[in-house]
């Protein structure tokens, strides 16, 4: 969770620098207009923004899909860390300091050491500067789905599903994060504790006329 919070941030930094605009890619054949506009909400612009800045929208539609595949990234990274799994082996044997004395939860990013987050981001730049420059706002890299060429309905279909799980997975990662922030726990400790119970210690006594 720790990487991809850190990611998180970096992608954040990265998409609103200004950057060159390139085109979409060809091999698309979907209308990017088209994308994510799904039942119920349908076209989602309550600011108007659509009509009042056409010509920022690919950008703004390259913010939204790489922020939701790091979110999804770092979701998935949460789960792990906190179901116990951890990389074996020494983060930093000169500290003695192993991956799985890294705490769980977004604190965890303050016990990394000074050269392995040097590293992070020397990873995460080169990774926007050259493979998956953060100037192609196509989002198509590629690499395609599990090796396959998708087009038409089945290709949008696919487009539609990794935008609208980045949108939860952007809403799932910043309410863990501000969970912790303000209970002090991890996700397996807040299960643990029963806190994710509207009975729970977290939400003291209740009382139910009739009942209490």
């Amino acid at each position: 969770m720790k990487l991809a919070l850190l990611a998180t941030l970096l992608a954040s930094a990265s998409a609103f620098a200004p950057l060159p605009v390139s085109k979409p890619s060809t091999s698309l054949n979907v209308n990017e207009l088209e994308i994510g506009v799904t039942a119920p909400l349908g076209v989602f612009d309550p600011f108007n923004q659509l009509t009042l800045f056409p010509e920022k929208f690919e950008r703004r539609r390259a913010v939204e899909r790489k922020h939701g595949r790091i979110s999804m990234v770092a979701v998935v990274g949460m789960l792990v860390h906190n179901a116990g799994l951890e990389l074996p082996g020494m983060i930093s044997p000169s500290n003695n300091l192993a991956f799985s004395d890294i705490p769980d939860g977004f604190t965890g990013i303050f016990a990394v050491p000074t050269l392995g987050l040097l590293q992070i981001l020397l990873v995460a730049g080169f990774m926007e500067g050259g493979i998956w420059p953060a100037s192609d706002y196509s989002g198509d890299y590629g690499t395609g789905y599990l090796g396959k060429t998708l087009q038409g309905e089945e290709l949008k279909f696919k487009l539609d599903m990794e935008l609208n799980q980045g949108r939860a997975a952007m809403l799932g990662i910043t309410g863990a994060m501000i969970q912790e922030g303000i209970q002090g726990q991890t996700l397996a400790e807040h299960i643990a504790t029963g806190n994710d119970s509207l009975f729970g210690p977290a939400h003291g006594s209740i009382l139910i006329p009739g009942i209490i």
